[in-house]
Order: structure tokens, then C-alpha cells, then sequence
């Protein structure tokens, strides 16, 4: 059957940066380390004024068909993932053709287009849409451009504020991929949940401790389900495990209750039993609240083993490195931890081909997903690449009176003027420049 999945990366991020420790903390009158080691965050990104999701998702899918030598008529469809979308009608997916379009002498006539939304998880959804649109043999021969992009900003004072960041991911889905072929297993954990949701309104109403239980259960679910179709799982099945990352902190969460489930009945376990005693077993227990306290003391004593902490640092650790500086992207941030991972194998010069990415994705109200990927023989080439080092490098060190100004002006609410100046200049991409007769956006291509 002919490979499909990832045959191109090109990531974006917003030209502004907030230093956490240095500038936030101080306001905030907390010690830097609630953010560095608590949230496991230095920095992160915000789009200038003259950015937003279109422009962000727009430079990333020109550098992509750039650096591949696409045209139009190379894509049959595009799907833009979002949950910072400023329109219920009008797909995201349209302003990025359009702007594509001043720059590409033919156009996306023909190319289906599209918008998915389910918090963060939509991002692996759109893939998933253009994985079956080809598998299906409807694609004629063209490749789907799946672009994730998010302003993910909180109102000024919410706990999540700190966690905060913008930026897209442009991925190029197609037949015979060049860094990733898909697994055609998946599995699924969905309940109906009222965690983080933006009923009508720009930033989001979140339940903080409930949002990180039900982001736990439902990646559980899915690891369970993934397993009930492709087989027990085992630790050196993969060489890296990227999870969704609103923030580091909660994937040392969710990476620990997996390790947890994966181990179990398992000669690691046994391996373990003589340091910590086996996993607890809810029969053996009189109540369900006596056994989640052993579920949660033997966690304890788990995340100090040395077999663990050798895991987490081969596995989990290095797809947290780009999260670290940029914040969370909603359904950019899987994707930003999967180039994470590859950077990191190249650092490492890995002779990587042929070996399996465990891929976690999570999207609040509230869905996870799990599958696998396979590195493809052109993977170093394409993760080789990216310049995301030298954007981050190039970012605008905001102060904090900067930094609520610029907040200010992402809110959606035009009846309230904010004029400041950009803090960068831009150059060969797209720019958002005002609002049209009918309250649309409008884009134009700086050279």
C-alpha cells in the first residue's frame, strides 16, 4: 500500500517575545521558577500588530511551497486548524488562499477548503481529513496543506496568562512523505466536558484542575484504545512520545500516567516491584477513593526511578524544546513537539529511518488521539531546513508596558481604538492591513 503522511514542515512564529522570568514574574511579584521549573516556560511568543493567524499561517505555507517548489495546482485542498478563528462563517483556509494568491500566478480554484475546530486536537484532525482524502484516491494526485494556527491569548490577570503564545504550523500531507508515513491505526478518548470553552467570546472560561483531569483521562482512553486495534504497546517501540504541550508541567503529568499504563504486567514492572511494589489493582481495594490514594503515592515513588527519569529524558524530554520558548500554539503545540523530537534526532545525529514516533494529541471539550509514525528516508533533509532558530533568535524582547499594549490590540473588539506603532518591520510576507467594507480582513504581501 503506498505511504502516506508528513512530506514537508515549515513552522512560524509571532515576532514578539515575553520573557517570563526576567519581565512577567517581576509584575506578577512570583519567584521565575514558578515559570521556568512549575510551568517548565522561558519565553513566549506574540504576533506584532500587523500579525494574526492568517498572516502567521499564510508566511508558513508560502515557505513551505517555496521550499518545495509547489504552485497551486500541487494542492487539492486546504485545512486550516484554529480555536482563535474571528469569523463563524468564513474559513480561515479562504484568507490564507487568498493571500497565497497575490504572490502564485495561478490560484486555489480547485482546491477544497476548510476549517476544523476542536480545541486543540484539530490540528491532528485535519491531517487525519487529508490522510483519508488521499488514502480514499480522491486527491488526484495533488497534496492537502494542513495549516495549525493560534493566537493563544488569556484575559490579562487569568492564571493561564503565563502559558500564552502565538504562532503556525504548515504541514504538506501527500502520498510517499518524506518525514513521516501515518499509522492507519488510531485510538480515541472523547467524553463531553466543559474544561476550557469560549462560549461567544475571544478568551477562553477554563477550569483549571478539572481541565488537567480530563486531559489525563481522556489520553489514557486513547492509549487504551490505540492498543485495543494495534497491539500492546511497549517503551522501545518508540523513540519519541510528542504530546500535546500547553505547557512542559503537564506533560511530565501525562507522560507519567502513560508510562504507568504501558509498564504495566510488564517485566519492567517486575523489575520495579522490588523498589516500589507493583502498580496498585482496584480489586484489591474496598472503594474506588482508596484506590486512587495508592494510585497516586505509587506515582510518587514511579516518577523517582531511575528507569523512569531515563525514559522521560530519551523519549519526552527533547520534544519539549521549542514549547519552552514559544508557549502553547492550541493546535500548533503537537506538531511544534513533534519537530522538537526531530530536532532533536538530528542533534543527536540518530541513524533515524524506519523508527516510531508515539504521537499524542489532545483537544479540550474534550478529545485525545493517539497514533504512530514512521520516519521516512528524506526526514533529516526537511526538519534540516526550518529556520524557527533564527526567528526566535530575531524576536522583539517585549517590555511590560509593551506587552499590554500589544495585548490590548489582538483583542477582537474594534469599537475600542488602539493605535501603536509595530515593533518590527516586515519584509517579503504577509501583513494584516485593516478591515474591508463588510467588517473582513484584509492582507497584503510586503516585498
Amino acid at each position: 500500500m503506498t505511504a502516506v503522511g508528513i512530506d514537508a514542515i515549515e513552522i512560524r512564529s509571532g515576532k514578539l517575545k515575553l520573557d517570563l522570568p526576567n519581565t512577567f514574574a517581576p509584575q506578577k511579584g512570583d519567584d521565575p521558577e514558578k515559570y521556568t521549573k512549575g510551568l517548565g516556560l522561558n519565553n513566549s511568543s506574540f504576533p506584532d500588530v500587523y500579525e494574526d493567524i492568517v498572516t502567521m499561517g499564510a508566511n508558513a505555507a508560502k515557505s513551505l511551497m517555496d521550499r518545495k517548489g509547489l504552485v497551486p495546482a500541487d494542492i487539492g485542498r486546504i485545512d486550516v486548524a484554529t480555536e482563535s478563528a474571528f469569523d463563524h462563517s468564513k474559513p480561515v483556509s479562504t484568507y490564507i488562499a487568498g493571500c497565497l494568491e497575490q504572490v502564485y500566478d495561478d490560484d486555489f480554484r480547485h482546491a477544497n477548503k476548510g476549517e476544523r475546530k476542536f480545541a486543540c486536537v484539530a490540528g491532528t484532525q485535519a491531517i487525519d481529513d487529508a490522510y483519508n482524502w488521499i488514502k480514499a484516491g480522491r486527491h488526484r494526485g495533488r497534496a492537502a496543506l494542513v495549516v495549525a494556527t493560534d493566537t493563544a491569548l488569556y484575559a490579562r490577570g487569568d492564571p493561564g496568562e503565563a502559558t500564552q503564545g502565538a504562532g503556525a504550523v504548515a504541514m504538506l500531507i501527500s502520498e510517499d512523505p518524506s518525514i513521516v508515513e501515518l499509522s492507519t491505526h488510531q485510538g480515541y478518548g472523547s467524553m463531553d466536558e466543559t474544561d476550557f470553552l469560549k462560549p461567544n467570546q475571544q478568551f477562553p472560561s477554563v477550569d483549571g484542575k478539572r481541565s488537567m483531569q480530563v486531559y489525563l483521562a481522556r489520553m489514557r482512553e486513547a492509549l487504551e484504545d490505540y492498543q485495543s486495534v494495534a497491539g500492546k504497546v511497549h517503551l522501545d517501540d518508540f523513540a519519541y512520545a510528542p504530546f500535546h504541550t500547553p505547557f512542559p508541567g503537564m506533560v511530565r503529568k501525562a507522560a507519567l500516567l502513560a508510562y504507568r499504563h504501558i509498564i504495566r504486567d510488564t517485566e519492567i514492572e517486575d523489575d520495579l516491584a522490588g523498589e516500589i511494589g507493583r502498580q496498585p489493582r482496584e480489586d484489591d481495594y474496598e472503594d474506588r477513593e482508596a484506590y486512587e490514594a495508592a494510585i497516586r503515592e505509587h506515582m510518587d515513588e514511579l516518577k523517582t526511578t531511575d528507569a523512569y527519569q531515563s525514559w522521560y529524558a530519551d523519549a519526552v524530554e527533547p520534544t519539549l524544546g521549542l514549547s519552552r520558548e514559544v508557549g502553547n500554539w492550541y493546535t500548533g503545540s503537537v506538531h511544534v513537539a513533534r519537530a522538537s523530537a526531530l530536532r532533536d534526532a538530528i542533534a543527536k545525529d540518530r541513524d533515524f529511518v524506519g523508527e516510531t514516533l508515539l504521537v499524542g494529541s489532545y483537544g479540550s471539550g474534550a478529545q485525545a488521539e493517539i497514533h504512530a509514525e514512521t520516519v521516512r528516508e528524506g526526514w533529516r533533509e526537511e526538519i534540516e531546513g526550518l529556520d524557527i532558530d533564527a526567528q526566535l533568535d530575531a524576536r522583539y524582547d517585549l517590555s511590560w508596558e509593551e506587552y499590554e499594549d500589544v495585548h490590548d490590540v489582538h483583542e477582537y473588539d474594534k469599537d475600542v481604538e488602539r493605535e501603536i506603532e509595530e515593533f518590527t518591520a516586515p519584509s517579503e510576507e504577509f501583513v494584516f492591513t485593516g478591515w474591508g467594507r463588510m467588517n473582513e480582513r484584509k492582507y497584503e504581501y510586503i516585498a
